[in-house]
């Protein structure tokens, strides 16, 4: 109790130099935890690593063990190459995260509980290890974070090149939403893929509104850019009432900016350079839900260069937001 006390009546300055004496407990716990994880896992037959919708081997599970045992190790020696490294695979293992909570929101479900679990928790032990190999330089700060100002002109045109690439994505959604017809798909025919795939009730009625879910989360996803670039993404607006005029944390941006960068980037990146491989002919394209190879490898196209192109302007937003908010 005196210790909780004591931390509660610390100033800001002071937890800020507390911070890493906790935060590698908190991440040698994670090791055990996402190590345990994955060893139950192992000895339960559960598979966590999927490729589509096929489920991979049931052994790859023995990677989350090493790599708990890794993070352990760093955390224990507080070797800052072990503890990068661990990270970087961390993150590496978190991929598809937001597409799990896409597909959460939109069909109130997912695919696979288990690799799920593994994403998130993938997610969780990347911050933990990076916050613990930069613990081993924090020095005392005064908390003074710089006033709200707007990135560069570079950054506001990799935001603008990010935001026009959705353009064709929502244009490609809206048309099949409101029934019309794209890549020889109806938005009849869509629909009822999308009822027989399980699409959930939220889905459905945004449907029959005439809005696709995909799109607003694209829209979400624009918001997002711009907030990072601009000054109103660093102070809490008017509307806010009780927190207006307050300073936005640093880390509520920028934790849904990392997610979205390290999924969508490779993501997009890979999928761009499998659909020039498939248009010169040199790997096959399934049609799949679309009438012939050619209106699924448009569709691809629409996509992933939206993906690609946003996940490298969130990239770059992400990055000036850090440095224009870091504190003095």
């Amino acid at each position: 109790m005196t210790g909780v006390v004591r931390m509660t009546s610390m100033s800001w300055r002071e937890r800020r130099q507390a911070w890493p004496r906790w935060v590698g407990y908190a991440t040698l716990g994670w090791a055990v935890v996402y190590g345990g994880f994955g060893l139950g896992c192992v000895l339960s037959g559960t598979p966590v690593f999927y490729r589509g919708d096929r489920p991979g081997t049931v052994e790859l599970g023995w990677l989350l063990v090493g790599l708990g045992a890794l993070a352990a190790l760093a955390t224990l020696t507080r070797a800052r190459v072990l503890l990068w490294s661990a990270c970087a695979l961390s993150a590496v293992c978190a991929f598809g995260l937001l597409m799990d909570v896409i597909t959460l929101m939109v069909n109130q479900d997912i695919d696979s509980g288990a690799s799920f679990a593994k994403n998130a928790l993938g997610g969780i032990g990347a911050l933990l290890l990076a916050a613990t190999a930069r613990a081993g330089d924090a020095r005392p700060a005064t908390g003074t974070r710089p006033r709200p100002s707007p990135a560069s002109r570079d950054v506001h045109l990799a935001a603008y090149a990010g935001t026009a690439a959705f353009v064709p994505y929502a244009a490609m959604k809206v048309t099949w939403v409101v029934g019309g017809t794209f890549a020889g798909v109806s938005g009849e025919e869509m629909l009822a893929k999308a009822e027989e795939n399980g699409a959930s009730g939220l889905w459905l009625t945004l449907a029959s509104w005439g809005l696709d879910a995909t799109a607003l989360l694209a829209a979400l996803g624009v918001f997002l850019l711009f907030g990072l670039i601009r000054p109103w993404g660093q102070v809490f607006p008017r509307w806010t009432l009780v927190l207006s005029g307050r300073r936005v944390p640093r880390w509520l941006p920028l934790t849904p900016a990392l997610i979205g960068a390290a999924t969508l980037l490779p993501y997009g990146v890979l999928g761009t350079g499998y659909c020039a491989l498939a248009t010169i002919g040199a790997v096959r394209v399934r049609s799949g839900d679309f009438p012939s190879a050619a209106d699924a490898l448009l569709v691809s196209w629409i996509g992933l260069v939206a993906f690609a192109v946003y996940g490298v302007a969130l990239t770059v937003a992400a990055r000036s937001y850090w440095l224009r908010t870091r504190p003095s």
